[in-house]
């Protein structure tokens, strides 16, 4: 029998990493949706975007605004508020960490640009079932794991940046489900998915809203604009995966937001 699994998991892993890339659906965020395209050079999530390169080209720095969350009118509401509210805090974060290597962040000074974005949807990652497909992967090679069917949870978001003025000059629709044979992480924790997906949905929105050949900024750990989200890379989120399989929020992801008296 375990002779047949790479046999097996090749064309199951090729199956669904196509259905996950499908076109992600618009919503209602956005201030334009004309002239979306298709990306054709994602293959674990699905995107339409447009970038305006001649806007992009004078901006220097941006403002980002707080993540919404904007369901569609028929999402069903399964988030507590404290898992809404971790979701978005992951997305800005994200968000703040990718745009920081490319524009200067201009939290409270007037900005070139600023970036608005919208969790659209979030769909829950079964926790009944993560352990075990944890356990599984201890008996399969490489980087490739199993998931329950039961256990897949997604996100989808969208995200643009407009001129002082409100014009569009970039935007993106996006989403990414876990598949069954891949990569994704399972976790106990029902927003695990979307938590895991909030790091490609930033980069993919990044890479809409910065025109081609830019040079990356350096980020100083003394003056990280984003340093409010905690660090960057969190090694015991790495080893906390290694030692169990599993994504665990704690270890992974964005400081939660200070509360002030």
């Amino acid at each position: 029998m375990l002779k047949t699994l790479p046999r097996l998991i090749i064309p199951c892993l090729a199956a669904s990493l196509a259905a996950c890339a499908a076109t992600p659906e618009r919503g209602a965020f956005l201030t334009r949706y004309d002239d979306l395209e298709a990306r054709t050079d994602m293959v674990r999530a699905g995107a339409l975007d447009r970038t305006d390169a001649a806007a992009l080209a004078a901006v220097q720095s941006v403002r980002i605004e707080p993540t919404v969350y904007a369901p569609a009118p028929d999402a069903s509401a399964w988030m507590t508020p404290q898992e809404q509210a971790r979701v978005l805090r992951e997305v800005d974060a994200q968000l703040c960490f990718e745009l920081s290597e490319r524009y200067e962040i201009a939290n409270a000074a007037p900005a070139d640009a600023h970036v608005r974005a919208a969790v659209t949807d979030v769909r829950p990652t079964g926790r009944a079932g993560s352990a075990a497909a944890a356990a599984a992967s201890f008996f399969i090679p490489g980087p490739i794991g199993l998931r329950a069917p039961g256990t897949l949870g997604g996100l989808s978001a969208e995200a643009e940046m407009l001129s002082p003025s409100g014009e569009q000059t970039a935007a993106i629709v996006w989403s990414r489900s876990a598949t069954a044979v891949g990569t994704d992480n399972p976790s106990l924790s029902r927003i695990g998915d979307a938590l895991q997906f909030a790091e490609p949905f930033a980069d993919a929105a990044a890479a809409a809203m910065t025109p081609e050949g830019r040079e990356p900024r350096k980020i100083e750990a003394s003056a990280d604009p984003c340093a409010d989200y905690g660090p960057r890379f969190r090694p015991e989120g790495f080893l906390s995966r290694f030692a169990t399989g599993l994504y665990i929020p704690d270890t992974s992801a964005a400081r939660p937001e200070e509360t002030k008296d």
